[in-house]
């Protein structure tokens, strides 16, 4: 089923604390993913900064609106207890609890008007972006305006490669080879890429500092509407044999056919196919052909830091 949004974790965790008992937020976590029937896959899955689970983290943005409507109220680290103003909610809402319930109180109008005025925000919002915008963590916008970028950055780096020449393609394949960190230095990778000419094969790039092994790479700039079919990737994986050769990859700007990537998974040469789309996110990854224009920082508390020394 899938993790679900945020809201849906409300009642749960409320239903978990209504005997006006403290609770542990682990143990309210791992009741809620049973009630759930959460796969251990579901509960394994990691927020983009891998520091904490999807699923604990939309649980604990559930308890923090809780709390600022004053449905429970927190009364130690990773501790709470519902309040009787929780306890009415789950007998008056039997279904679900969400932001637009919590509406009715106060407190958390205040605290939704005091977010609104520090994001940067201007102007009205639309009954679309406001259903939007409730259903996700802040952790779920950042990542989706990031994965928009990131898709229109690499649409941008694809339109600029074609433009340029297949020498520029080339270029590109030897940055990108070096800053993975393979080949040694550019200087070793370029004496050896575009000139080997045997069979297809473009190059021949160290897969280590000292040569123990070796990688043979084909670089070829296709528009989008070509795709690279199973003839090629047979063609190269002949010509790995020819050479005695184990390794190969094949990077294009274009894609391949779902022929040509189950041909490379059964021949015994280990061959690696990079379409245009992993091509970009390769060169974002590296920094090959882009630059950082800003640095967003994500501070969490430090919990270590409020811990008082026992006496």
């Amino acid at each position: 089923m899938g993790i679900p949004e945020y809201q849906t974790f409300m009642r749960p965790l409320l239903a978990f604390g209504a005997d006006g008992q403290e609770k542990n937020i682990r143990d309210a976590i791992n009741a809620i993913a049973d009630k759930l029937h959460l796969t251990p896959e579901d509960r394994q899955l990691l927020v983009p900064s891998g520091k904490q689970t999807v699923l604990a983290n939309r649980v604990h943005w559930a308890r923090t609106y809780l709390d600022k409507a004053g449905a429970l109220k927190r009364t130690r680290r990773s501790h709470f207890v519902v309040t009787d103003r929780g306890r009415e909610l789950l007998k008056n809402h039997p279904d679900r609890i969400d932001r637009h319930i919590l509406q009715q109180f106060p407190e958390f109008v205040a605290f939704q008007n005091t977010r609104g005025q520090t994001d940067g925000s201007q102007g009205p919002v639309s009954s679309e972006d406001q259903l939007e915008l409730s259903s996700a963590t802040p952790e779920d916008m950042l990542q989706t305006a990031e994965a928009a970028i990131a898709e229109k950055l690499s649409t941008q780096l694809l339109e600029r490669i074609q433009e340029l020449s297949p020498a520029f393609f080339e270029r590109l394949v030897v940055d990108l080879i070096v800053a993975m960190g393979y080949g040694g230095s550019r200087e070793s990778v370029v004496q050896k890429l575009g000139k080997s000419g045997d069979e297809g094969i473009d190059g021949v790039v160290n897969e280590d500092p000292l040569g123990l092994d070796v990688v043979y790479v084909q670089a070829k700039r296709y528009a989008p509407d070509n795709t690279v079919g199973r003839e090629r990737i047979q063609q190269f994986a002949g010509a790995l044999v020819g050479q005695g050769a184990s390794k190969g990859v094949f990077v294009t700007t274009s894609s391949f056919t779902s022929g040509a990537g189950q041909y490379a998974q059964r021949v015994p040469q280990r061959i690696i196919l990079i379409n245009g789309s992993e091509l970009t996110r390769l060169m974002m990854q590296y920094g090959v052909g882009v630059r950082t224009e800003r640095t967003v920082e994500v501070k969490r508390i430090d919990l270590d830091y409020f811990e008082e020394a026992e006496d």
